[in-house]
């Protein structure tokens, strides 16, 4: 299993953990996130979901610690409770309890390396017609590279 995101308690939001980091962007998983893609599977499973850490004015509000942290704005996600809930019969928890789960949720998150395999599939089989650049001719080939790499069995 793979950690997707670090938790930085002091200030209150994620950044992506290193490894996953590097076996996104060598799967080649990366949007202009390497999370975007997961964020569609919690929300609805549609584009929509590639936007669940659009909320630039909640970075706003931290710019000094992202700057202490010597990270830019972008490798910053903090959860919106917000974006959890649409008005249709509910919501059923308040602000508070959304932030509070969906922060336990992405501190414990771990994708298996298989799923991360058939996204990266997924992806490439996208990309052959769609973005010709990011398309990997050998995906096989790199994902035993990766696994050889990064993942302790």
């Amino acid at each position: 299993m793979i950690k997707v995101f670090k938790y930085i308690e002091e200030f209150g939001f994620f950044v992506v953990e290193p490894v996953y980091k590097k076996i996104a962007d060598e799967l080649c998983i990366s949007e202009w996130s390497e999370v975007v893609w997961i964020g569609r599977y919690f929300i609805l499973d549609n584009d929509y979901g590639e936007h669940w850490f659009d909320n630039w004015e909640l970075r706003e509000k931290h710019e000094s610690e992202i700057a202490k942290l010597g990270i830019g704005p972008t490798e910053v996600f903090i959860v919106d409770p917000d974006r959890f809930e649409n008005g249709k019969d509910g919501p059923c928890h308040t602000y508070e309890e959304r932030k509070r789960f969906w922060t336990d949720v992405l501190k414990s998150l771990q994708i298996s390396y298989n799923t991360l395999c058939f996204e990266a599939r997924k992806i490439n089989e996208q990309n052959k017609e769609l973005n010709k650049e990011s398309y990997i001719e050998n995906i096989e080939e790199r994902i035993t590279q990766v696994r050889i790499k990064y993942v302790r069995e």
